[in-house]
């Protein structure tokens, strides 16, 4: 089991513009380690934006991102952070075998260990049939599954995944965040952004955003008890008219 005495991430004072937009106007965070941790929200609520904060590729104006106890970024991380964008981040050129096998070597996996983690997460992600395709041959899901599989291959500390269940059946969906369990049962952080509120259920913690601003930082069960709702996305629903309220009347005050 890992060592998780520390929260995996901690953000304070964040602050990110991107062209003339305030995408997150000053954010202070911590996620646990061990737990799946869900990132919600409405698309341009500063999801992505806050995940490449966390992974150390994106220019912040203020502010400071620890992850694993290290400044965001730093050379020491990157074997104990994966990351998995919207976008497929593998090579169209190569096989689903050989993008794993690359990045299982990127993060110091040889020989037998190697094969036996690239074996290990075909089966986890569902590719063991499309194993010897080409990237490129494969359908949207399939490709975002190989972008997955990169991420899991090295077995990382903390998890970063960007709408990873985005275009997936049902079916899939389901494994996966079995997957997800598993992994934090082991000790593994998770940070897994979605904008399908149903899928909030399935998290320990959940981190609701909008505008670059939290609204709630709870577990499932906190959620519906604080606003009467019967599922996440009502709820989510009743925080935002909430605070539109509150934005009202600050604004006739």
């Amino acid at each position: 089991m890992m060592n998780n005495t520390g929260p995996a991430v901690a953000v304070k004072g964040l602050r990110v513009v991107r062209g003339k937009r305030r995408v997150i106007p000053g954010l202070d965070l911590e996620i646990p380690g061990g737990q799946v941790v869900g990132l919600l929200g409405p698309s341009g609520s500063g999801k992505s934006t806050l995940m490449r904060c966390i992974v150390g590729v994106q220019i912040i104006e203020s502010g400071t991102v620890t992850v694993l106890g290290h400044p965001a970024g730093s050379t020491v991380l990157r074997d104990r952070v994966g990351y998995v964008t919207q976008s497929p981040s593998v090579y169209a050129d190569l096989s689903v075998r050989d993008n794993v096998a690359y990045f299982a070597r990127a993060v110091g996996l040889r020989g037998a260990d190697q094969r036996e983690a690239v074996d290990r997460t075909l089966v986890e992600v569902d590719l063991v049939s499309h194993a010897d395709s080409l990237v490129q041959d494969l359908s949207g899901g399939q490709g975002s599954r190989v972008s997955l599989a990169a991420a899991l291959v090295g077995r990382p500390s903390l998890l970063v995944l960007d709408e990873p269940t985005v275009g997936l059946d049902p079916v899939l969906r389901r494994d996966l965040w079995d997957l997800f369990r598993q992994l934090a049962e082991r000790g593994h952080s998770l940070v897994v952004s979605s904008h399908v509120m149903d899928e909030a259920a399935r998290c320990d913690r959940l981190i609701l955003l909008r505008e670059g601003r939290i609204l709630a930082d709870v577990t499932p069960p906190e959620l519906l008890e604080q606003t009467g709702a019967v599922d996440a996305d009502a709820a989510f629903l009743a925080l935002i008219d909430a605070e539109t309220a509150r934005s009202g009347e600050r604004s006739a005050s």
